[in-house]
Order: C-alpha cells, then sequence, then structure tokens
C-alpha cells in the first residue's frame, strides 16, 4: 500500500520545465519546437530535402529534472544521424511513477495527456528503457477497460522506441560516429531486458566507439535494486543488491558503467560516490554524443 496518502488528481499536468526552456533558447541546431502533437508546418528551404527520419523525444522525468544532458546528448546524436528531432513543450511525465504506486487512476490522467500531445508524431523516442517499457507494455494493462484509449495507447507504442532500440533498429546503424576512450561495462536496465528484450542494441552501439573497450561486468543482468519505490519501501534488500551490483563493476575493472536508465544510474552512482569507487556512472546517450573532443 503507498504512503503519504493519495496524490490530488492531475487535471492539467504542468509541463516538463528545463528541456523546455532548452528547446526554446537552442532553437533549430538542437530542437525543433512543437507543441501538443500537432505536425510542424513550414520552416524548410526551397528545394531542400526532407528528412529521412523525424522523432519526438519524450525526455521523461528524471531526464527533465535531474540530468538534462542526457536528453541534450540525446538530441546530439539524432541530429548526426540527419533524424529531424523535436521536443514537444507540453508532454509530462508518461505515468509510471503513479501508476507504480497504485494510484491507477492519476496515471491514467497523466498517459491520457501523453497521448494527446504523441500521438499525431511519426515516431517518438525515449532514453529510457523504464518509461519506453511504460508506454509500450503497461499503458495495454492500464487501458484494458477503456476499449478507445487502449487503441490510441497502442497506436502510440507501436511507434514508440527507446533511444539505442531507434538509432539500431530503424535508422539502422550501429555506427554514430562516437569517439572516447578508456575501459567501460555495461549494466542491462530491466525494463530494457525484461520486457522490451533488447540487449544487443546498446552493446553494437558501444562497440562501435572508437577509442572504447566493453568489458563486461559478471551477470550484467543482475537488478541494480533501484525499482524506484522499492528501493524507498525496502531499502535493505536495495542496498544488497547494489552491493553485488557495485561488485561486478568493481571487478570489470572499467572506468565508466554504461547504462540506459537514469534511474539505475542514479541509484549506482549515488552510492559509488558515497564509497569513493573511482567509476563514472553515465546514460549512453552521454557515450554516443562523444566524438574525442570531450574534456
Amino acid at each position: 500500500m503507498a504512503t503519504g496518502g493519495c496524490p490530488p488528481p492531475v487535471a492539467t499536468p504542468a509541463p516538463l520545465c528545463y528541456l523546455a526552456l532548452v528547446a526554446r533558447r537552442r532553437g533549430s541546431p538542437a530542437y525543433s519546437r512543437r507543441s501538443s502533437g500537432r505536425p510542424r508546418t513550414g520552416g524548410r528551404q526551397r528545394g531542400q530535402q526532407s528528412p529521412k527520419f523525424r522523432a519526438a523525444l519524450c525526455a521523461t522525468c528524471l531526464v527533465d529534472q535531474f540530468y538534462p544532458e542526457v536528453g541534450v546528448a540525446a538530441v546530439k546524436v539524432l541530429r548526426r544521424l540527419g533524424v529531424d528531432v523535436s521536443f514537444p513543450e507540453d508532454q509530462t511525465c508518461c505515468g509510471q511513477i503513479a501508476f507504480n504506486g497504485g494510484f491507477r487512476s492519476h496515471a491514467a490522467d497523466v498517459a491520457k495527456h501523453f497521448l494527446d500531445v504523441f500521438e499525431n508524431e511519426e515516431q517518438v523516442v525515449v532514453p529510457s528503457g523504464s518509461c519506453a517499457s511504460m508506454i509500450k507494455v503497461y499503458y495495454r494493462e492500464l487501458f484494458e477497460d477503456d476499449p478507445e484509449t487502449l487503441e490510441r495507447a497502442q497506436a502510440v507504442g507501436e511507434k514508440t522506441r527507446e533511444l539505442s532500440d531507434y538509432i539500431v533498429n530503424v535508422v539502422g546503424t550501429s555506427d554514430v560516429g562516437a569517439a572516447s576512450e578508456g575501459l567501460v561495462t555495461y549494466h542491462d536496465a530491466c525494463h530494457l531486458l525484461r520486457e522490451l528484450r533488447i540487449k544487443e542494441a546498446p552493446r553494437d552501439l558501444i562497440g562501435n566507439v572508437r577509442g572504447v573497450e566493453l568489458q563486461e561486468m559478471e551477470n550484467p543482468d543482475a537488478c541494480c535494486g533501484f525499482g524506484g519505490l522499492f528501493s524507498v519501501k525496502f531499502p535493505e534488500i536495495s542496498t544488497a543488491i547494489l552491493d553485488e551490483k557495485l561488485k561486478t563493476i568493481a571487478e570489470s575493472g572499467a572506468g565508466a558503467v554504461v547504462a540506459n536508465d537514469c534511474g539505475c544510474l542514479m541509484h549506482i552512482r549515488g552510492a559509488m560516490e558515497r564509497r569513493g569507487m573511482n567509476v563514472r556512472a553515465m546514460h549512453i546517450a552521454e557515450l554516443l554524443a562523444e566524438d574525442g573532443t570531450d574534456g
């Protein structure tokens, strides 16, 4: 049972803050501005070819509020690949937080807003396996008794892709022109692997980063212990699971651990910093955005 009482109904969710500001300030070099899922019109010079790929970025709450650099890195990588990226400024949470907390009706309110914002987009790219799983998998459960909304949710789910999956299986490349250096290891986030069955795409992308060697940790698919509310409700169990993950990261000898979910990275990074581990925790978008000139 969730604690702290029931949150107030969400009639009109507040838009994501930081990245909407980035979208306005940066303009076309990084983002195209779009609101409420309405298709973009105009803005292309005569004779200029239409882009082969168009996608809207679903930034996710953790990216917007804690790790905006991940959103910026994702856009940098996609634009390097020739993807016309937009950022619908009316977007909010996908509803996963309320859904996992047991507040199904509030999750449905937020999810319906998500559908309003993204259903007219050609493709939706999410730098998170857990949020992509919510949209692609759990919306079906959330709206199983609402046939009309379920149909909309299934349509949006079909065109929603996690970032690494989109790059490899939609754009069709595992080499994004990235360059860095050092030994890295990779953590399989639970939703990405178990719900979306995405395992090879991130590894293929990391393997094609020039100057980087991928060193698999033992049991890379073992949970990090985060699990959102799980780490709050069961901190002792969460910490024990995390201890095992940190042990395998350290034993890999890698100077960086890469993952596709900011929740996992927040959990792992915080523990590594508290314990003085000299290992960088980074989102795959950040690694793929490096071009050998990063300091």
